[in-house]
């Protein structure tokens, strides 16, 4: 019988010069994907080829991919800092000095900042645009 992992499976995402990489501090797994969601879909490939010897089955509930500030505004440049710090109350100059890796956020404004990047997903996979003539 398959065992499940007793964690989440936590991978570090970083841009590259070609895309953008994703490792493990927790085990000797790491990966490659010219986007995110060719490096998403890669990661899982190799959580599973890792755990697959030690008959433990994993699922992409038991992965989580964590990215930087930084990185995640360069990338989802959609996204505009300054209407996110509007839309969750925040400083508009303290988050961007958290996007430019000028200060760093306590835990507390990470989850505030995330909770406001989760709520802006929520409301545009909720939109359907309608295309006139």
């Amino acid at each position: 019988m398959m065992k499940k992992p007793g964690k989440k499976i936590q991978m570090i995402v970083e841009r590259t010069e070609t895309g953008f990489s994703a490792y493990s501090e927790q085990f000797p797994i790491c990966t490659t994907g010219k986007n995110i969601p060719e490096l998403v879909n890669h990661a899982y490939e190799a959580v599973a080829l890792f755990f697959e010897d030690q008959e433990v089955k994993v699922s992409p509930d038991n992965v989580q991919f964590e990215i930087d500030f930084k990185q995640f505004f360069q990338y989802y440049k959609v996204l505009n800092s300054k209407f996110l710090a509007e839309k969750i109350g925040m400083n508009p100059t303290l988050l961007s000095q958290y996007v430019q890796g000028h200060k760093k956020p306590s835990s507390r404004q990470t989850g505030k900042i995330l909770a406001g990047i989760h709520q802006i997903g929520q409301e545009l996979s909720e939109i359907s645009l309608i295309y006139k003539h």
